[in-house]
């Protein structure tokens, strides 16, 4: 809960802050004096990777404090294969890229944006009852387009054998990301409770107070918390 709330703050701080200092570099290459050479093209193309790599990561984000927090903590480990392979290959002599590399980098762009497409998903029609067919429908879409792109990149499936149930998949996978997220956002449709864990936002005195006092005792946080919420409900029934 707390946890998950720190978490969230450090890591989407620690994201927009390197593409701010990314950004930075990139307006000072394209302002600054003397020709435009190599080493500022360098710098352009690595701004735009960390950008690429920090909205992938903020949808991946989307997942935290969620039943889905694993499956955006996949995605932003994935995020960080492409995002160093690009890196690598921006700033090394062109003339001796390994195709091996060349495959990695392509397989990881893949699995980095579909991992963030689905997480995007989850965190905005996960809970969604209503939406589960289309949503998980979307999903299963999303990651054969993702095998059968990836397939093409390594050699292991021939594009020609397969381009109209490709392009099949992908039309689908791009009307049904269309349709969940306009539903999710803007349909009309009751949220389903369901049982078990809940997610609780305290303010900043109220997670001090509660940290605190789970220190003294030498008890977690939830602990603390759940023993405050039956103190308050078993008043309330009394009353």
């Amino acid at each position: 809960m707390i946890e998950t709330s720190t978490f969230r703050r450090v890591a989407a701080t620690l994201t927009i802050g390197s593409f701010s200092i990314a950004a930075l570099m990139g307006i000072a290459a394209l302002l600054g004096a003397g020709d435009f050479g190599e080493t500022q093209g360098k710098i352009l193309l690595t701004t735009l990777i960390v950008g690429c790599a920090s909205i992938c990561t903020l949808c991946d984000l989307a997942t935290s404090g969620t039943r889905w927090g694993p499956v955006g903590l996949i995605g932003a480990i994935a995020t960080a294969v492409p995002t160093a392979t690009a890196l690598h290959l921006v700033w090394q002599d062109w003339n001796h890229v390994p195709d091996q590399e060349l495959k990695v980098f392509g397989v990881g762009v893949v699995a980095a944006v579909t991992l963030s497409q689905i997480c995007l998903l989850l965190a905005l029609a996960g809970a969604r009852e209503s939406l589960r067919l289309v949503l998980w429908g979307t999903v299963v879409l999303a990651v054969v387009v993702a095998v059968i792109v990836s397939g093409m990149i390594t050699g292991a499936i021939d594009g020609n054998d397969i381009w109209r149930e490709f392009g099949v998949a992908a039309i689908l996978d791009v009307l049904g990301t269309l349709v969940t997220i306009a539903l999710a956002k803007f349909g009309h449709h009751a949220e389903t409770p369901r049982p078990g864990r809940v997610q609780l936002t305290l303010g900043e005195d109220q997670a001090a107070r509660v940290s605190e006092l789970a220190q003294r005792t030498g008890r977690s946080v939830d602990a603390v918390v759940a023993e405050a919420v039956d103190h308050y409900l078993g008043s309330q029934v009394r009353s």
